[in-house]
């Protein structure tokens, strides 16, 4: 039984839209689950203890940095299985989504060593001792789970585009309770289970990867419309063509996402130029930027496969019209989370001070400001990632790279910086100057797909 779908050209806007959120709903849960493992992490960490939470979010930090670098090849499988499912071409939707596998597991390999020996290298980029040693031993569990979460995400991004969404998001949601309970367990030592701190969450993060893994290898070659694709079948043997040409439109795409993390690392880092207060407002105010830009980045990930799936049927004026309709979607839920930001801005932040915290009033109010800010960030935000996802499905992904380079890194961070410091709006100016270039990698970068969008 094929797990093609074909697409139906002459769909409406609303028939675009019907679509688009049938794909897209699952995926958007998943992020947000996703994202949900993070903060039980850091909140199950910050009721430990002090430094076992900086330990945590130093190694998780620099885990993601390593592990955004790898994404790349497991994204470039979602928009090349989803165009050869088009075309009918399940030879080449295996090669692609096994491919895409293989460079999960080689980059796993090359990039572990870089945490076994993370101490140095923490220390020689300004990390206090004690947390640079704790942090390390945390990075040399989690840092097996490098290979295990790269695959998850190739297996992900090739269910995806074979419009297999629900599986994701049941897998991720049932990660949650899993993750909980191991680091009830292996953190605190509750339930005579070993009191290992940082290292149980460490613990934790790796199970939950490789059960994850399991589940959805499970899935993608066993379920009945899956099968016939025999994902798995001699998984050894290499297949060179298949391999260079993910790697080709991989590794645009893993330095793409490594420079937007880059930019807000960057901006951390000179938030804490400013203060320790001001740094604790900014943390907050991203972590809820964050929760609201899973959204966008579920509906990215459902515009890719659809994108990739016209472009590989050559329907060119149906591409045309569900890119349209998914650019106003964003817009109207960007919209609403302004509303949010403006209006309620106190009760968001306050979810994250302690009442007892003595330094609540002067965060609430830098937080505040943030949020407003926030309101113009959102915008710009969900529009560079939309425009990326739907590049992405047309497989064009070296220029995009150069484009959000440039818009983050030599336009964004020094815009920050003037706006934040020599020109004295704090940190109310380091977000503006975010704004400026998550505005211009939306611009630049819609502007690179409507030009290159074919007319027929």
């Amino acid at each position: 039984m094929s797990s093609v779908k074909p697409l139906q050209p002459t769909l409406s806007a609303a028939g675009h839209a019907r679509a688009l959120l049938a794909l897209g709903a699952p995926l958007i849960g998943s992020q947000l689950a996703q994202f949900g493992l993070h903060v039980t992490d850091t909140v199950m960490l910050g009721w430990y203890g002090v430094l076992p939470l900086a330990a945590g979010v130093l190694g998780s930090s620099s885990f993601f940095v390593i592990f955004i670098l790898g994404s790349g090849f497991a994204k470039a499988v979602m928009p090349m299985v989803a165009a050869a499912s088009a075309q009918g071409d399940e030879v080449q939707v295996r090669r692609v989504a096994r491919m895409g596998l293989w460079l999960s597991i080689l980059f796993g390999m090359i990039c572990y060593p870089l945490f076994w020996y993370s101490e140095p290298i923490l220390i020689a980029l300004g990390q206090r001792p004690e947390v640079a040693a704790l942090a390390q031993d945390y990075l040399r569990l989690v840092g097996l789970g490098m290979i295990p979460a790269l695959m998850v995400m190739s297996l992900k991004s090739y269910l995806a585009a074979l419009e297999h969404t629900q599986a994701q998001l049941w897998v991720t949601l049932a990660a949650m309770p899993v993750n909980a309970g191991l680091n009830w367990l292996l953190i605190f030592g509750n339930a005579g289970a070993p009191e290992l701190g940082v290292l149980g969450s460490a613990v934790a993060t790796l199970a939950v990867q490789v059960a994850s893994l399991l589940a959805l290898a499970a899935y993608a070659g066993l379920v009945r419309d899956l099968r016939h694709v025999q994902l798995f079948t001699r998984f050894w043997r290499a297949d060179w063509p298949g391999f260079a040409a993910v790697f080709r439109l991989g590794w645009p795409m893993g330095l793409t996402g490594l420079a937007e993390s880059g930019m807000f690392q960057a901006s951390a880092l000179m938030m804490g130029w400013i203060g320790t207060v001001e740094l604790a407002a900014h943390g907050i105010a991203l972590e809820i930027t964050a929760l609201t830009f899973m959204f966008h980045v579920g509906l990215a990930n459902a515009v890719t496969v659809r994108t990739g799936r016209f472009d590989g049927a050559g329907d060119y004026p149906g591409m045309r019209l569900g890119a349209k309709v998914a650019i106003g979607l964003s817009l109207l839920a960007g919209g609403g989370t302004v509303i949010i930001f403006l209006t309620l801005p106190e009760p968001l932040i306050l979810v994250f001070i302690g009442p007892d915290n003595p330094e609540q009033a002067a965060i609430l109010a830098i937080g505040t400001a943030l949020l407003i800010c926030a309101a113009l960030f959102q915008l710009a935000d969900s529009m560079q990632v939309l425009a990326l996802g739907m590049l992405a499905g047309v497989q064009d992904t070296r220029v995009p790279m150069a484009f959000a380079s440039v818009s983050y890194w030599l336009i964004g961070i020094p815009a920050s910086y003037i706006l934040a410091f020599p020109m004295g709006f704090g940190p109310v100016g380091l977000w503006l100057g975010l704004v400026v270039g998550l505005g211009a990698a939306a611009a630049s970068l819609m502007a690179r797909f409507w030009l290159r969008l074919p007319r027929g």
